[in-house]
């Protein structure tokens, strides 16, 4: 029996709610699990004893409103049905519920959607999945950290190659590699000069190992559209921001989620409608 291209997409779009609900679990949870073994590892070096702490990891414990502490039952943590149910407040409290919750399940199903009805329910397929989920989950925590884990971002480029070498994309893993290399070579230069300069860092390390995964992915001739388009749309964005006194403290806006966007752009309208987008 054959099956329908849109049956297969269809079926990935509905896995990539779940995928999409873990996701702002990861997003929420992963910075707060690198502070604490921050801090475990300042207490070691300090010489000071380990301070017990109940478990705190991706599954334990169970999510919870932050406003009241109620347990998020299962039924209330079914992606987007849950939140339109409970028009987007706590059952308990009535604290309101992120708009971004719902909005990264379905940005997440729409990339999962895609990924399927573009490469087909194959091995590509898959990890062009796994791709867009590890980018919006870099996107999200940097633009609330400004952290780019490298739990996230080193698995990134290592899948990246793997998957070139096994011709799950379209790049030869030659291309592969030295997209990795230049990739973060690049932005590592640009860092050391702008610190030389100004005595200022411009940009995070985790940048330098974001743009070598998107290097991995896509190829090394891919890295001037990508970050063209990061640079461009980072702009715009962060006058945006200055002119509305929206910048955090420090006017500081993280390059991650831009270098995300342009990753996903690429994935989506390949890295050549990128130059063509912004008149190249």
């Amino acid at each position: 029996m054959i099956v329908s291209p849109m049956i297969d997409a269809g079926a990935a779009g509905i896995l990539g709610l779940l995928v999409g609900s873990f996701l702002n679990v990861v997003i929420y949870r992963v910075p707060k699990i690198l502070e604490r073994q921050w801090a475990a590892e300042c207490a070691e070096l300090a010489g000071g004893a380990p301070q017990e702490a109940p478990p705190f990891n991706l599954v334990t414990p169970r999510s919870l409103c932050r406003q009241c502490g109620h347990m998020i039952r299962w039924y209330e943590n079914v992606p987007i049905l849950s939140y339109l149910v409970l028009r987007g407040k706590c059952s308990a409290c009535s604290a309101p519920i992120g708009l971004r919750y719902p909005l990264v399940e379905l940005a997440t199903a729409a990339l999962f959607f895609f990924s399927i009805l573009h490469w087909g329910a194959t091995p590509a397929g898959a990890v062009w999945c796994g791709f867009s989920a590890a980018i919006v989950v870099l996107a999200l925590i940097d633009w609330d950290t400004t952290l780019l884990p490298d739990d996230v971002t080193l698995p990134l480029l290592w899948a990246g190659l793997i998957a070139a070498a096994l011709r799950w994309t379209p790049v030869a893993l030659p291309h592969a590699l030295w997209g990795a290399v230049a990739g973060y070579l690049s932005l590592w230069l640009v860092y050391h000069a702008f610190k030389l300069l100004t005595g200022k860092e411009g940009m995070g390390h985790g940048d330098f190992k974001l743009f070598a995964a998107l290097g991995a992915w896509f190829g090394w001739t891919a890295l001037v559209p990508i970050i063209l388009m990061a640079s461009v749309i980072g702009a715009a964005v962060g006058i945006g921001m200055k002119l509305s006194s929206g910048l955090r403290e420090g006017g500081y806006v993280p390059f991650g989620p831009f270098l995300a966007g342009a990753g996903l752009t690429a994935m989506i309208f390949g890295p050549g409608s990128i130059l063509a987008a912004i008149g190249l």
